[in-house]
């Protein structure tokens, strides 16, 4: 069975897949985040570790402006244009063109959210959302806008899909104020989301939890998605895993802990954690971890990991 049809046979069959789909993610050194040392290192790492998707790291934020002191300023903030994505669409194009026939292309993209937090860092935008939450959603607008252009491009160029990562939603942003996050976050989230569920059959939502934990992910639940990867451990929480399948009611994704096992055990202690995610986790599962791995792991443990995943059933 070929890579990509491990994974669309994930989405496709209403009971567990003959295969489990596994894949894992590691930010690439910064001489690999441009031109074509960026698409072999991609293609390198995807054909080494033996993952089910090849998933292209956005490495290009949105710049810093300084000149957003108050809420009102985030109306002023400019719509980048197609051009601004030149890097990032270069890379993509390389990887299409190289990449074997069994890869599943999927493109990372960051929110809304997260690209204004690059724009004011993230402790600025949450005050300016606390004291004007309609002045900040006009620059989320304007966010939303440019990288609608942006998926519509990488459609073009042929990407398989996307790999959509969110935050916002943690209790360390809005903790007690839920009517902040869905005025400023998850309206944008979905208006992109949406816009590539029109065009692609496999888009994987990663709700990130890089800046802290959630208190509940129930505001998670209607964002589109054909995959949805989860913060936490299988092993820690099973039970957590369970009842968010239920929610969801789409294939989860991740189980092992980005700084555990798989980043410093044995290949015996790799092997036994993938297998005791797998016996704990739902049916319709897709092994990763809960966020990208150290940028210095062992390609080898990661493909220990795959292979363990792919052999179980």
């Amino acid at each position: 069975m070929d890579r990509k049809q491990t994974v669309m046979n994930l989405l496709d069959q209403a009971g567990p897949p003959a295969r489990v789909p596994a894949a894992f993610f590691i930010h690439f050194d910064a001489a690999f985040r441009h031109g074509q040392a960026a698409v072999d290192r991609h293609l390198a790492y995807f054909e080494h570790t033996g993952m089910d998707v090849l998933k292209v790291q956005y490495e290009d934020r949105f710049p810093h402006r300084p000149e957003i002191q108050g809420p009102g300023d985030w109306a002023k903030l400019p719509v980048y244009g197609i051009d601004f994505y030149a890097n990032q669409l270069q890379i993509l194009q390389g990887i299409i063109a190289a990449a074997p026939d069994d890869a599943l292309v999927l493109q990372t993209m960051y929110s809304p959210f997260m690209q204004a937090s690059t724009t004011t860092g993230r402790d600025l935008l949450r005050r300016h959302i606390q004291q004007d939450a309609g002045a900040v959603a006009a620059g989320m607008e304007r966010i939303t806008q440019s990288m609608l252009a942006y998926v519509r491009e990488c459609v073009r160029l042929g990407v398989d899909g996307f790999y959509a990562s969110t935050q916002g939603g943690d209790h360390s942003m809005f903790a007690g104020a839920p009517a902040l996050f869905e005025r400023c976050v998850k309206p944008f989230d979905v208006i992109v989301m949406q816009e590539m569920d029109r065009s692609c059959d496999c888009n994987i939502l990663h709700v990130c939890d890089f800046h802290g934990g959630y208190d509940d992910l129930a505001p998670f639940t209607g964002y589109p998605g054909h995959v949805v990867s989860l913060p936490g451990s299988v092993e820690r929480d099973g039970s957590r895993w369970a009842r968010e399948s239920g929610r969801f009611a789409r294939p989860l994704m991740g189980g092992l802990d980005r700084h555990g096992i798989i980043a410093s055990g044995s290949p015996e202690e790799i092997a036994a954690a993938v297998t005791r995610v797998l016996e704990a986790a739902p049916d319709r599962f897709f092994l990763g971890a809960d966020c990208t791995l150290p940028a210095d792991v062992s390609w080898d443990r990661v493909r220990i990991a795959i292979d363990t995943a792919h052999a179980w059933r």
